[in-house]
């Protein structure tokens, strides 16, 4: 499990030992798990419930399906803690940020203050999401 460097909510990070997604399906005690690119998200739909924490990999900055991963289990309702670990940059922040992680584990400490400037660049958005309910900036501008 990795450390999480940055908190996208209140609280503290999750602490729970992680299993893989095999071994979570044979463990019946697990709360914690770690996806890898690849591995079907849709596997935990049915114990979301009993999952304080899901840390998906990015093995590299090339590879996003960790993105399409986090929206899967958001979407489904997942409410425990989804941190992205591995090779993570200050310019995906915002992305991770949009698809439901609130903690991140980037594999070289970034730098605090380009954190802050990533997520504070667009305070706006252009589609909507189910993840972080802001209205996107159309829907604004007509009033919606």
């Amino acid at each position: 499990m990795a450390d999480p460097q940055i908190l996208l909510r209140d609280g503290p990070a999750a602490t729970a030992p992680t299993v893989s997604l095999d071994a979570f399906a044979a463990d019946t005690n697990a709360t914690a798990v770690v996806i890898q690119p690849g591995e079907d998200a849709r596997v935990l739909l049915a114990h979301l419930d009993r999952l304080a924490l899901v840390e998906v990999t990015f093995p590299a900055f090339t590879d996003g399906r960790g993105f399409s991963t986090a929206r899967i289990l958001r979407e489904a309702g997942y409410k425990g803690e989804l941190r992205a670990s591995g090779d993570i940059g200050v310019d995906m922040l915002t992305h991770l940020q949009r698809c439901g992680f609130d903690a991140i584990a980037p594999k070289d400490v970034l730098d605090a203050d380009q954190i802050k400037t990533a997520l504070a660049t667009w305070p706006q958005v252009y589609q909507a999401t189910v993840v972080d309910g802001r209205k996107p900036i159309w829907a604004l501008r007509h009033g919606q």
